[in-house]
């Protein structure tokens, strides 16, 4: 099912030249905003707003693609812990913001919402090279 007023089904959200990778059931994409370095959101394929609209295989199927991402992103960014957020409020489709915290984190006991910042938007070059490396270790990860 597709919602036409969805950015994330209209794939207005997130930006296609942020792709990482084709998960099956979900795509995963590097955020807009890297002041968080690696931050990085999984996003379902169809829609839906609940974890509970998912068959009880899909939410299986989901949990998978989240840990697989941040197993990836912990790697790739050294990272001293993973956030996970499912919220949903600003955009009614089922999507995971996986953040990799770094031992540099500007905030280590505050959720990313909360720690006041301005954007990072990185060059697309940075961004490309950014992406390469994530899908580089998931080919790693996924075919070991």
């Amino acid at each position: 099912m597709i919602d036409p007023s969805c950015k994330a089904c209209t794939k207005t959200w997130p930006r296609a030249d942020h792709f990482i990778a084709d998960l099956g059931l979900s795509k995963a994409y590097l955020h807009d905003d890297q002041f968080f370095p690696g931050w990085t959101v999984i996003v379902l394929r169809h829609h839906a707003t609940e974890l509970f609209h998912l068959t009880s295989a899909e939410r299986m199927q989901l949990m998978e693609d989240v840990t697989t991402i941040a197993r990836v992103l912990l790697q790739v960014y050294d990272a001293k812990k993973i956030n996970y957020e499912l919220l949903g409020n600003q955009l009614p489709h089922i999507h995971w913001h996986i953040i990799p915290r770094l031992t540099n984190d500007p905030a280590p006991l505050e959720p990313v919402w909360r720690v006041p910042h301005e954007p990072i938007l990185r060059p697309q070059s940075e961004l490309q090279g950014e992406i390469r490396r994530i899908q580089d270790a998931f080919h790693t990860e996924r075919y070991a």
